[in-house]
């Protein structure tokens, strides 16, 4: 672990990196020497520490004993041990409340060596899926629920929590909210609960709770929340609350199910006020989708009625690819009106209307009262019953323009959802402009992809998808990405247009391989050759590809 010789930045340098105020100090000493291994050396020297790469940060054992977890993560800082040493890793070598900080909470003195700051953070961030903030909760008896409705979440309140199932349903809210999680599971198991969060689509496990008790009185603090009944435990029920995190209000939808050891939870995170910001310059450019789905969405949103269908799994970013196209051609010229379950993001000039089924307001009658206030364009936000279905088919050809989506594998499978809902095969195909079936897949790390061979069985393909040799990558894992080597995520898609014969395919029920044929020789791309030119040009693994998309 020996740093390698290199010039240590200058006073001048140091100080003028932090003086600027647009971007943290550490980042600006990068326009001086791009190579992060050198320019940690380089500021190891300079600050007279030692500097610790990616692999010898992992290899350390960390003193949570000394300074907890919650507050290493507070602090951004790592105390441990190498070999016989105790050391404490910082990532800012001049932070003087860091330092004064240490110096008060070390009992005994510890070298500081010094680490890249995202490297830090990622090395902090494996350490909490074996023990997070809620970990230290699994040994302690179980107290009395407290009955607060809403509260705010943070490290400071979680530790004033009286009650150890308040301070672990808290904890998991944190947590949750401070990675990005869309979603929260509460599995229970036989002795105790999993914790699961859904981060970029895929569930990984956080945590566990020991003891059928405690996983009991996690899902009944859930209820007590959602103002469920925490008596009834036979059959399903679903409900909302909402906490504070970081200042803001977040929404979270629960659905809570019996089992055969106990009940699950799973609680969908819905942080308006992040989407806000997320979305303020939301296009279907940004969506991540290549060229020519972008012009053939354009293209049907341009159409002066009909319906535009988007499919897909849950989760595959079907709401928010209406939303971005709903944005672009909005021009104020013409009346847009939504109905959705929930209304996710606040469309500027949209009149958008939440169903509320209690109240009796489902989508068919939504949709029912729309078409009497005088719309242009209406988005449903999705078709589940055979009601609404003929309702927007209707709306289409009376001169309403109709997006909306529909849960199916992919934009053949539409057809077969809406005979299942017993419409009319002619006019479904009269109303119907095109159907888009789409996925999210996760993308390499630019910081940390390195490029691998492709596996012989798909050369040919990915070929061809290439239109030469492939450039197959995939990420190694490092501070960037928090070791998963991936980092962000974008939309894949298949386009089909209808046209007249295609209609007239449909309307006769032709079988889909007819459908298939005719639709590839108007140039159709499958979901699968979308996904696979991704992966030829090193965008995307070829495991997440076969995670996402079927290469049969």
């Amino acid at each position: 672990m020996n740093a390698p010789a290199a010039l240590p930045f200058s006073t001048e340098q140091i100080a003028a990196a932090r003086a600027g105020r647009a971007r943290h100090w550490l980042a600006a000493l990068a326009d001086i020497e791009p190579d992060a291994e050198l320019r940690l050396a380089r500021l190891a020297a300079a600050a007279r520490m030692q500097p610790v790469g990616r692999d010898a940060l992992r290899e350390l054992k960390p003193d949570f004993d000394c300074v907890s977890l919650s507050d290493a993560i507070t602090r951004h800082v790592l105390v441990a041990w190498a070999g016989e040493a105790r050391v404490a890793v910082v990532a800012d070598p001049f932070d003087a409340d860091l330092a004064a900080w240490l110096d008060v909470h070390l009992r005994v003195a510890a070298e500081r060596w010094l680490a890249d700051p995202d490297e830090l953070a990622a090395c902090l961030h494996k350490h909490e899926e074996g023990q997070r903030a809620l970990a230290s909760l699994v040994g302690e008896a179980v107290g009395g629920l407290a009955g607060a409705a809403a509260e705010e979440i943070s490290f400071e309140r979680i530790s004033q929590d009286a009650s150890p199932v308040v301070r672990l349903v808290n904890s998991t809210l944190y947590d949750a909210l401070r990675q990005g999680a869309s979603d929260i599971h509460l599995e229970s198991v036989p002795g105790g609960m999993h914790i699961k969060y859904r981060l970029d689509g895929v569930l990984v496990r956080m945590g566990a709770v020991q003891g059928a008790d405690m996983a009991e009185q996690v899902v009944s603090r859930v209820k007590v929340l959602s103002e469920l009944d925490i008596a009834e435990r036979r059959v399903p029920q679903d409900g909302r609350f909402r906490v504070k995190a970081g200042g803001r209000d977040i929404d979270l939808r629960v659905s809570v199910m019996p089992s055969i050891h106990g009940e699950d939870a799973v609680l969908r995170v819905l942080d308006k006020e992040h989407l806000t910001r997320e979305m303020a310059g939301l296009t279907l450019e940004t969506l991540g989708f290549d060229a020519l789905s972008q012009s053939a969405l354009r293209r049907l949103a341009a159409e002066p009625h009909g319906m535009l269908l988007v499919t897909g799994p849950t989760g595959s970013g079907k709401t928010t690819t209406l939303y971005a196209t709903l944005l672009e051609i909005n021009n104020g010229e013409d009346k847009i009106i939504t109905i959705e379950d929930p209304v996710e993001y606040q469309l500027p000039g949209v009149l958008q209307i939440p169903v509320n089924e209690k109240k009796g307001l489902t989508f068919a009658r939504g949709l029912r009262s729309i078409l009497r206030h005088d719309p242009d364009k209406i988005m449903v936000g999705e078709i589940r019953d055979a009601d609404t279905a003929e309702i927007a088919v209707q709306a289409a050809l009376t001169g309403h323009l109709v997006f909306t989506t529909v849960h199916a594998n992919n934009v053949f499978d539409v057809i077969g959802r809406f005979t299942h809902m017993r419409v009319d095969p002619y006019s479904f195909v009269a109303a119907l402009n095109g159907v888009v079936a789409q996925r999210l897949i996760r993308l390499n790390c630019p910081a940390c992809s390195v490029e691998v061979e492709a596996p012989a069985e798909l050369v040919a393909q990915l070929s061809a998808a290439a239109g030469g040799a492939p450039s197959c990558r995939e990420g190694q894992g490092c501070g960037h990405c928090r070791g998963t080597g991936l980092r962000g995520r974008r939309a894949i898609a298949e386009v089909l247009n209808l046209d007249d014969e295609l209609r007239e395919l449909i309307a006769t029920r032709a079988p889909v391989r007819s459908l298939k044929q005719a639709a590839q020789a108007r140039g159709f791309v499958p979901l699968r050759d979308a996904g696979l030119a991704a992966a030829a040009r090193g965008d995307t693994s070829i495991k997440e590809l076969l995670r996402v998309t079927s290469l049969g």
